[in-house]
C-alpha cells in the first residue's frame, strides 16, 4: 500500500474542509434567517451559484483531503462517510430551493450531507492521528 510523506498537510486539508462544512451550515442557516428578515439580501445569498460553488468546492476538498488520507492510513471509512455526505449535498440541489421557513427540505439535507462530510474528514484526521 502506497504511503504519503505529508501527514501534517493532509490533516490541515481536513481541517480546512471541516472548516468550509461548518461555514456552509451558517450559510444555511444564515440564509434561511435573511430571507425570512430580508428578502432583498436574502436573495443574493440563496443565488443557485453560491450552492454549485461551493458544492464543488466540497467536491475538490473531499477528493484530495480524503483520497490522500486513505492512501495514507489506508481506512476507507472516512472517504465511504464523506462520499455519503457528498451524494447528500448533491441530491438536495435537485430540491425545491427554501423560500423562508416554509420549505426546509434543501437546507435539512444539505446540513445532513455537510455535518457527514465534515465527519468524515473528521474521520480522516483522526485516523492520520
Amino acid at each position: 500500500m502506497a504511503t504519503m510523506s505529508h501527514p501534517a498537510s493532509t490533516a490541515r486539508l481536513d481541517r480546512l474542509a471541516i472548516i468550509v462544512s461548518g461555514l456552509c451550515v451558517v450559510h444555511c442557516i444564515a440564509s434561511a434567517v435573511l430571507i425570512a428578515m430580508l428578502s432583498a439580501v436574502g436573495g443574493m445569498m440563496v443565488d443557485p451559484i453560491f450552492h454549485e460553488v461551493g458544492l464543488m468546492l466540497a467536491i475538490v476538498l473531499g477528493a484530495i483531503g480524503l483520497g490522500r488520507g486513505a492512501l495514507q492510513h489506508g481506512n476507507l471509512w472516512p472517504i465511504g462517510v464523506g462520499s455519503l455526505g457528498l451524494g447528500i449535498m448533491a441530491g438536495a440541489l435537485s430540491l425545491p430551493h427554501d423560500a423562508g421557513l416554509v420549505h426546509t427540505g434543501e437546507a435539512f439535507w444539505t446540513i445532513v450531507g455537510v455535518a457527514l462530510l465534515a465527519l468524515g474528514h473528521d474521520l480522516n484526521r483522526r485516523a492520520d492521528a
